[in-house]
């Protein structure tokens, strides 16, 4: 797998390989488990994945920022955003 970023593909791979699922059904598996996750996230419902972590749609009220360039002052429009709260234990296991 690349190092750099994991990647649609190589979730349907690693699922052929340790499943055993043709590549075609793997594929097909991974872009059914991302479909469900988008659908939750559109109906603001969260995702809770169990020694994995917790997807929340949080709502970010409108503020006044400014342009980093010019330091002209300008509103940042009221927005949803998705955030990822990771588990205990995958915490740990990155922090070790």
């Amino acid at each position: 797998m690349n190092n750099a970023n994991l990647t649609r593909k190589d979730l349907a791979k690693s699922i052929n390989e340790k499943l055993g699922f043709s590549k075609q059904s793997a594929g097909e598996l991974v872009d059914i488990v991302f479909d469900t996750m988008k659908g939750a996230l559109l109906r603001q419902e969260s995702i809770k994945l169990v020694q994995f972590g917790t997807f929340n749609i949080r709502r970010k009220n409108a503020r006044v920022g400014r342009n980093p360039r010019t330091g002209d002052t300008m509103e940042i429009c009221r927005r949803s955003m998705v955030s990822f709260k990771p588990s205990k234990g995958l915490r740990e296991r990155i922090n070790e």
